[in-house]
């Protein structure tokens, strides 16, 4: 394992295979929390910390106990488990330490235990036969790409407050077709690194 291979696996997860705007998971916080740019990051900060912490529980977990014992179609229900934990950590914390943030993220902070892009990025490793290293690599890479993906969103969708758009299209019919056009800016990333 080099560095350009970990480099490769980074950018393919914060870019070419962008779970949100190439593969289209975790799409309930990007149209949920996407509304403002506070919102969308430390959304986004909680699901780096989640997808980091989770690859560094699971991969272990899978690889030396589920595995070796034939336990390895229970990955599915552990990995859940696994999440849900470390996302009421995160809920706690945030309770606590940054009420406002925990009040403006509402009922998507929770849902993060259920959120695809997660539990797609620890099954992903395991599917694509990373080691514990490149597991954490990609982890990172797909949580950075959440926070581009929703940052960048979260742009668009200020700007679309001062547009002025015509009734039909008010609301959630421009956010899909905002969603649509930002999504299709990735497809030129296909193909980087042969990715």
């Amino acid at each position: 394992m080099n560095s350009a291979s970990l480099f490769a696996i980074l950018i393919g997860g914060l870019l070419v295979n962008n779970f949100v705007l190439s593969q289209f998971l975790g799409i309930c916080p990007f149209l949920g929390v996407s509304k403002k740019l506070n919102s969308a990051v430390g959304m986004s900060l909680a699901v780096i910390f989640v997808m980091v912490m989770a690859t560094a529980a699971t991969w272990p977990l899978y690889t030396f106990l589920l595995e070796p014992n034939s336990l390895g179609y229970l990955q599915t229900i552990v990995f859940i488990l696994i999440i849900a934990a470390l996302v009421q950590l995160v809920e706690i914390a945030l309770k606590r330490f940054v009420p406002p943030l925990y009040n403006s993220l509402g009922i998507y902070l929770p849902l993060i235990t259920t959120n695809c892009a997660v539990l797609g990025v620890t099954i992903l490793n395991i599917d694509k036969g990373y080691d514990f290293v490149q597991s954490l690599v990609n982890a990172l890479g797909a949580g950075l790409g959440f926070l581009l993906a929703m940052v960048m969103f979260a742009g668009v969708r200020e700007r679309l407050e001062s547009a002025d758009i015509p009734k039909g299209l008010q609301g959630l019919p421009s956010t899909l077709v905002a969603a649509a056009l930002v999504s299709l800016s990735f497809i030129g990333f296909q193909g980087l690194f042969g990715l």
